[in-house]
């Protein structure tokens, strides 16, 4: 296993009733690159996530974390250990706390970064003091960072949807992940707003140093900021190389692309 794997897949399945979700997919994601699960609705790719979160349990096969020093059998954890490991994860579906501030759906990102007890807490001694202003410190740099300064004290409710899909970006972020899973992070976004997901994406990848597992549809966003592709169609791995590579396959032009139209339109936007 190469030291520059930090996630690795082998031969993942999942069955549903008679339903073969996943069937025997394997890939690995490599320290500091933007891997990207793409394909037709119905594929499979969201269920990779949930695999990958633990919101499911592999029929077959296991996923390998190589974020510790050992390497983990990330199907061997219980969800609630996912985010301390070192894995954040956004959802198409924005899963905010709309009646909270900006700043406190991002402080609440610091939760697994708490190492104060209950007493500590309670009487605010010193230690949790300094824990709170390094948890806020956080929180500003990463306010700083996607540019939302100016929503810094709204609450989530009364925002644009495009914001609160960067604020649900900033939160994972909080979490100082080495693995952010992107759940179609340009869902319900313009044109502009995607762009700037774009723009966002590859400072996460080139500043923080933060690896991505990402499930898109957008294209023109996954040509723009993938190092590597992986498409699948019912269930099953297609083919995996670069954005262009990917595209130019003819199983994935037949099982994703579609029509003549939808491939002229996808080779303008690579």
């Amino acid at each position: 296993m190469s030291h520059d794997v930090l996630l690795s897949a082998q031969d993942l399945s999942v069955r549903f009733g008679g339903v073969l979700a996943v069937n025997k997919v394997s890939f690995d994601v490599r320290r500091g690159e933007v891997f990207t699960l793409i394909g037709p609705n119905g594929a499979g790719k969201t269920t990779v996530f949930n695999l990958i979160s633990r919101i499911y349990q592999p029929t077959t096969g296991q996923i390998t974390w190589h974020g510790e020093a050992a390497p983990l059998k990330l199907t061997d954890q219980p969800p609630h250990a996912i985010a301390a490991l070192g894995i954040a994860r956004t959802f198409q579906n924005i899963e905010l706390f709309e009646h909270a501030t900006v700043l406190h759906n991002l402080l609440i990102g610091r939760h697994t970064h708490r190492a104060t007890g209950f007493l500590s807490e309670l009487f605010f001694t010193a230690a949790t003091r300094r824990a709170e202003m390094a948890a806020r410190e956080k929180a500003e740099q990463v306010i700083d960072l996607l540019d939302l300064q100016h929503h810094r004290d709204s609450l989530v409710a009364g925002l644009p949807y495009g914001v609160r899909k960067v604020v649900e970006l900033a939160r994972a972020l909080c979490t100082e992940p080495k693995l952010l899973l992107l759940d179609e992070p340009s869902s319900g976004l313009n044109v502009e707003e995607t762009a700037d997901m774009a723009f966002w994406i590859q400072d996460i990848q080139h500043e923080l140093g933060i690896s991505v597992l990402m499930v898109e549809h957008d294209m023109t966003l996954v040509s723009k900021v993938s190092d590597r592709v992986l498409a699948m169609n019912q269930g099953e791995v297609l083919a995996t190389g670069s954005s262009r590579e990917v595209q130019s396959d003819p199983k994935v032009v037949e099982a994703y692309l579609g029509t003549v139209e939808d491939v002229s339109s996808l080779r303008r936007a690579a």
